[in-house]
């Protein structure tokens, strides 16, 4: 199994905890995205979007989009579980996962922040504000969500779940980008467990061999 990813890449970075949750050997294929490595022709083949990341099983098969790859993951290899049983359970951890996938980290993509710097002329100052405010507006509305369901050690439930997967990734970002994190203790806490698991320290992007 192959995963094309690059370290800083907060999609690709879920995608490598899921792997290393399930317990799978996986081959990594960097893609260097401030280089413009995506827009290769070869890459391109591979994943007609040119994003990361993209995971190509033994046979061929490719599959795109992070959210899609971790929940294929979760119906495809034994180990444990990323969804709660019941569907409520499974509403409230995709609600939570989706806040930071869908709401946060589409409007701040590498390509998002290059776009407001060129064409339309903001100075890196503008960008990081950019950045910081959404996370911030992201993070408003996920504290009080988690907080409500959360064991202090996970967002839901007693085991890493597919929010937990999206949570440390985009708080290394929020870090990243000097992100005030103060009012998230909630948030903060659960992180902090969680970088404590094998899963998810081997995934952190300082760990990757693309990283420099």
């Amino acid at each position: 199994m192959k995963l094309y990813t690059y370290f800083r890449s907060s999609s690709s970075y879920r995608v490598r905890i899921a792997l290393n949750l399930k317990g799978v050997d996986w081959e990594p294929a960097f893609v260097h995205l401030p280089k413009g490595e995506q827009r290769d022709a070869a890459y391109l083949a591979a994943n007609p979007q040119g994003l990361v990341p993209a995971l190509e099983e033994d046979d061929g098969l490719v599959l795109t989009q992070s959210l899609a790859i971790i929940e294929y993951l979760d119906e495809t290899r034994s180990g444990p579980s990323f969804l709660p049983k019941d569907a409520a359970g499974r509403a409230l951890v995709r609600a939570m996962a989706q806040v930071i996938a869908c709401e946060i980290h589409p409007i701040n993509n590498l390509r998002i922040l290059k776009y407001l710097k060129n064409p339309l002329g903001h100075d890196q100052a503008v960008v990081d504000d950019w950045y910081r405010h959404w996370v911030q507006e992201g993070f408003d509305a996920l504290e009080p969500l988690v907080a409500r369901h959360s064991n202090g050690r996970y967002c839901f439930g007693d085991q890493p779940t597919l929010a937990d997967i999206c949570l440390v990734p985009q708080m290394w970002n929020a870090r990243r980008f000097n992100t005030d994190l103060s009012a998230y203790p909630t948030l903060i806490k659960v992180d902090a467990h969680l970088q404590t698991l094998d899963a998810f320290a081997r995934a952190a992007p300082e760990q990757q061999p693309d990283a420099f």
